[in-house]
């Protein structure tokens, strides 16, 4: 048994897990399943939900009431700190990059909706994102109240641990459906997904692949990152686990100009998965994993054949997509 820490009861869990059997036959490659963390709850807040779990529990346990977080202006994880901050009763800051203050739609919408108070930064002082965090932090500390820090995406040590609860909650999907996956496959940008996927999978015996698509950086970014975060929770959680073995595995071909930025492919392959499975994917994160995924199964990077399973983790992102809707067409 692994002796979680506290969490508080956020997400709606277990989420579904199904297979897209239609995708799968026209692409010809493996079966393809989808975990839909994008139902997670709180407004459809996918996979930052289960860190959030984590790291409010601590936050209200070190007698915070305040949570300061940072992201881009569609950032999924702000919009899931802010609507669960008000969910607590807990004030949000958010740290917003940006060149120009952009229109209040998507995520953004949203935030202002859960009364956020946001603070937008061009690129170049958001290189100096600590100290951002270190002076709003003594602001509210001058007023009397005690903020919370979460990094970009939720992602550290401890956020790591809601995607280890993840990983046992899909060892029982796979044990009910009888499969065993040869990997499961996900969008990677801060990389706390990534790490806790990978050492979730270890602590639960999962002897499945952990896939990452990079939706920003590079393959060497991550590498550093996922090592990172998996030492923080090796250091405050648990010494005694070998995490050596634990090497990330990302692609990085499908990164597109920017983050935040997607080719019409991608797109394009957002229209072809709604119209054929019902699923709805965004152009920042999920778009463009799931349009790797099916390119790489065109090309033969998956095995296929009876028998030869992949999972598609769905880490939400709906309402970015609404932020970039002139790029579909209608």
């Amino acid at each position: 048994m692994i002796d979680y820490p506290e969490r508080l009861n956020l997400a709606q869990t277990p989420t579904p897990f199904y297979p897209l059997d239609r995708l799968s036959e026209q692409l010809g490659g493996p079966r393809i399943w989808i975990k839909r963390d994008d139902l997670t709850g709180a407004a459809t807040s996918g996979n930052k939900i289960r860190k959030l779990e984590f790291l409010l529990a601590e936050a209200l346990a070190n007698g915070c009431d305040t949570l300061i977080t940072s992201g881009g202006v569609q950032s999924n994880h702000c919009r899931s700190v802010a609507l669960l901050g008000a969910q607590l009763g807990l004030k949000v800051h958010l740290l917003l990059r940006a060149d120009i203050e952009p229109k209040p739609v998507g995520n953004l919408l949203l935030d202002h909706l859960a009364g956020a108070t946001i603070s937008h930064y061009s690129l170049d002082e958001y290189r100096s994102l600590d100290k951002l965090f270190a002076q709003w932090q003594e602001h509210y500390a001058s007023l009397g109240s005690k903020a919370y820090s979460i990094p970009t995406g939720g992602s550290n040590g401890t956020g790591m641990w809601g995607y280890i609860a993840a990983a046992e909650e899909l060892t029982k999907d796979f044990k009910r459906n009888g499969i065993l996956p040869q990997a499961i496959v996900h969008a990677t940008g801060s990389a706390g997904t990534q790490a806790g996927l990978m050492l979730g999978c270890q602590l639960h015996q999962v002897n499945t692949q952990v896939k990452a698509y990079a939706v920003c950086d590079n393959a060497a970014y991550f590498t550093r990152k996922v090592r990172r975060d998996l030492e923080q929770w090796q250091s405050q959680y648990s010494p005694e686990t070998d995490i050596s073995a634990l090497i990330a595995d990302t692609c990085d071909d499908y990164v597109g100009p920017a983050y935040g930025v997607a080719d019409q492919e991608v797109f394009d392959c957002i229209k072809q998965v709604a119209a054929l499975e019902g699923i709805l994917l965004d152009p920042v994160y999920t778009g463009k994993a799931f349009f790797g995924m099916m390119e790489d199964i065109k090309k033969g990077k998956f095995s296929g054949g009876q028998g030869k399973d992949i999972v598609f983790l769905h880490t939400g992102g709906l309402f970015g997509l609404f932020a970039q809707q002139h790029h579909l067409g209608y």
